[in-house]
């Protein structure tokens, strides 16, 4: 990060950072995670009622029941790292320039010059 400062570029990092695509993914990446580690306790609980009593438990009303959480949170998992974000090509382009740091100084004005002027 330090590098960027010197630069005058950390508006690289942060346009990729507060991309909204990646606030997405990484919103429903958590949800999707959530679910899960839920649908796992709760099955673990579960068992642990049918072993520790020695009853049938019904769950059949689990909000989990019939879900496959595992393949909805797998999905999710290879979405976030798949993700396209536009910014990154932009980046890419610059980078391939010969003053890449320019090139990304003109992409990307950094906030501090607009406050300075």
């Amino acid at each position: 990060m330090q590098w960027l400062k010197e630069r005058r570029i950390t508006c690289v990092a942060e346009s990729v950072l507060n991309s909204e695509e990646l606030d997405k993914t990484v919103a429903r990446l958590v949800v999707a995670a959530r679910n899960d580690g839920y649908a796992q306790g709760y099955a673990e609980c579960s068992l642990h009622v049918v072993n520790s009593l020695k009853v049938d438990w019904d769950t059949s009303r689990s909000a989990t029941y019939g879900v496959n959480i595992d393949a909805a949170l797998a999905a999710m998992k290879t979405e976030f790292n798949n993700l396209q974000l536009p910014v990154m090509d932009l980046i890419y382009v610059a980078l391939q320039s010969e003053d890449h740091v320019a090139q990304l100084n003109e992409i990307f004005p950094d906030g501090e010059d607009e406050d300075l002027a």
